[in-house]
């Protein structure tokens, strides 16, 4: 396991052992705790807990600053509603698959559907297109799917 997954793995911990779903952490510390430079935690808060994860990160500079990270619960429908409207014109196929992943992770689709999403925005999937079109298909394909996930 890599640094950047041990230190991701850490703030995970300790935002589900919070009754709130969130964790207040210091860079400071938790760059002393696994013995990297600040700039490491700050790139894992970045890639690891963003909004498209299902995160929202406030942080404070500054000798008492803090990172406060909370996992933010939505109901299913209003996540999707939320995500369908999240998407844009035009959506990379990480940013496809992370949105995908969080929508499982908070229980809004199935293992199977997610499944079936990410093959559907997938490289493979979208190859016979132009590659300047793949992001604008990719994210057209995504929206229609959600949408329709929630009529049936």
């Amino acid at each position: 396991m890599g640094m950047s997954d041990l230190i991701a793995h850490f703030i995970l911990k300790e935002i589900q052992a919070a009754d709130d779903g969130s964790a207040e952490l210091q860079r400071s510390e938790l760059a002393n705790r696994f013995n990297c430079v600040p700039s490491q935690i700050n790139y894992v808060i970045a890639t690891r807990f963003s909004p498209e994860h299902g995160y929202i990160v406030e942080s404070r500079r500054g000798g008492g600053g803090f990172i406060r990270i909370t996992r933010v619960k939505m109901e299913p429908t209003p996540l999707i509603m939320h995500t369908v409207n999240s998407i844009g014109d035009e959506i990379d196929v990480n940013s496809a698959a992370a949105l995908i992943k969080n929508l499982l992770h908070s229980g809004a689709i199935t293992e199977k559907e997610c499944r079936m999403m990410l093959a559907a925005v997938g490289q493979n999937a979208l190859r016979p297109a132009a590659p300047e079109q793949r992001d604008a298909i990719r994210a057209s394909i995504l929206k229609q799917v959600l949408l329709r996930l929630r009529k049936i």
